[in-house]
C-alpha cells in the first residue's frame, strides 16, 4: 500500500513538471538569455528614471518586446509565461 502511494505521489509530481505547471524554485538561477538580461536592464533603467516613455518603448521595440505581454523579466528564474 506505501509503495503504491509513494508510486502515485512520484506520477503525479512528474505529471504538473512536465504540464509547465511547477518549476524549478525561485533560488535556483537558470541560463538567461541575452535578450532576457537587456529586458531586464532596459527596465531597470526606466524605473530609475534614466531614460524616457519613447525612448524605452524604441529601445523595446528594438528588443521585439511588448512590455506587459510577458512576465516580469526579474520574476520568473524558469523563464516561463504563466497561464
Amino acid at each position: 500500500m506505501c509503495l503504491l502511494f509513494l508510486a502515485l505521489l512520484i506520477g503525479g509530481a512528474i505529471f504538473l513538471v512536465r504540464r509547465g505547471k511547477i518549476g524549478p524554485p525561485p533560488w535556483v538561477n537558470a541560463a538567461r538569455s541575452p535578450e532576457h538580461e537587456a529586458k531586464q536592464v532596459l527596465a531597470e533603467r526606466f524605473a530609475r528614471g534614466d531614460i524616457s516613455t519613447d525612448e524605452f518603448l524604441e529601445r523595446a521595440s528594438v528588443l521585439n518586446w511588448t512590455p506587459g505581454s510577458d512576465q516580469w523579466p526579474g520574476g520568473d528564474a524558469g523563464g516561463k509565461k504563466r497561464r
